[in-house]
């Protein structure tokens, strides 16, 4: 592969084991792969890449903007409040940044097809790298993925299984096809190096000063470990003098990585019936769940559940305070509301929450939401 001068390949973040870039998971103990840079070749974000600029699949996604919200602020009762809005990717929501790397490393594996199990987002960003790359794609949805995505899957040119059920039916047809494509399902390497980037760019948003805590909706916990990761080595780089909390909000029906961190266990349970308003969160099974667990203990930070309830009310006040957001970046307005009750802040705190995913991507929900209250 073509890779930066920062980066050093992958290690597993189980047992610690260095893994070629071309590995999915770790070959010693199966465990999340992560990858490692040199922190003395790191001195901004933009170092903190696996690929260079001609070896990259790229349709500009980052650089979105951090929203101060002060009316969440004084809410909350905190210094500053703000929303990384990650639905101004390209194709609305956080898996731009991750498919991008992943697509990008498929690729440059000789890759002529891509496939991923995914709720919705992840299948739409897959095939829009990898049209991008002239590469073919396939997405494993089950059927209550929303039409918006199914539909532009297609539009990016991708092929689609839409299997009956659940996100697990997906992923069970995923694991059990025998067609030939290259792997970027969640848990891959290079989309937990996604998070990495999001970690150095808000970091460089706020002029490289920290802020004290970060709120995430999580489902697979992918993101939350890249987060972790991408903190510790920009303070390894002594780009910042500290390492946000990192906290997970959850929806409480699929809940197992908030589950685990309330019960102090290192490997989170399978949800046996989940069922939440939030698709994209709905993953009973997280592929980076015990690897989550870990970042978020790294930091001191924690996790949270919350009712499907809470966060459509978090998901209109955050539009009616800041950027629009909808129910998944819901999840984390109703979390940090929690963290906040349960005095997880100081008054001279910064925090920042990060929008996954585009309100208007989620919009049918919240006008029911809105519908079911008179409105």
């Amino acid at each position: 592969m073509q890779t930066t001068a920062a980066f050093r390949g992958l290690s597993c973040t189980a047992c610690d084991e260095s893994a070629d870039p071309d590995e999915a998971r770790c070959p010693d103990c199966g465990g999340v792969l992560a990858p490692e840079y040199d922190a003395d070749e790191v001195a901004s974000a933009d170092d903190a890449r696996p690929f260079p600029t001609d070896a990259a699949v790229s349709i500009d996604e980052g650089a979105t903007p951090l929203v101060a919200v002060p009316t969440l602020a004084a809410e909350l009762g905190v210094a500053s409040a703000a929303v990384k809005d990650e639905g101004r990717n390209p194709t609305g929501s956080l898996a731009d940044r991750k498919l991008a790397l992943a697509v990008s490393a498929a690729v440059q594996q000789g890759a002529e097809r891509v496939a991923t199990p995914s709720p919705g987002n992840g299948a739409q960003a897959a095939a829009a790298y990898a049209a991008r790359a002239a590469v073919d794609s396939k997405g494993f949805v089950p059927s209550r993925c929303p039409f918006l995505n199914k539909a532009m899957v297609n539009v990016h040119g991708g092929d689609m299984y839409v299997v009956e059920g659940r996100y697990p039916d997906a992923v069970a047809a995923f694991e059990d096809s025998d067609e030939t494509f290259t792997s970027v399902a969640p848990g891959h390497p290079f989309r937990v190096a996604g998070g990495m980037a999001l970690a150095l760019e808000l970091l460089a948003d706020r002029a490289w000063t920290a802020p004290d805590a970060v709120v995430h909706p999580t489902g697979h916990g992918e993101t939350v470990v890249g987060l972790e990761r991408g903190f510790a080595l920009a303070a390894a780089a002594g780009l910042v003098d500290a390492v946000p909390r990192l906290y997970a909000a959850q929806p409480e029906s699929s809940a197992p990585i908030a589950d685990a961190v309330r019960d102090g266990v290192a490997d989170p349970t399978p949800v046996d019936h989940p069922d939440t308003i939030v698709g994209p969160l709905e993953i009973p099974d997280p592929a980076a769940g015990a690897a989550a667990v870990e970042a978020l203990q790294a930091t001191d930070g924690g996790a949270v559940a919350v009712p499907d309830e809470d966060v459509l009310q978090g998901a209109v006040d955050g539009c009616e305070m800041g950027p629009e957001v909808g129910a998944t970046g819901g999840t984390a307005v109703a979390g940090v509301r929690v963290l906040a009750d349960r005095d997880a802040f100081a008054p001279d705190e910064d925090v920042v929450l990060v929008n996954p995913v585009a309100g208007s991507k989620e919009a049918d929900l919240l006008r029911s939401h809105l519908m079911s209250q008179g409105l």
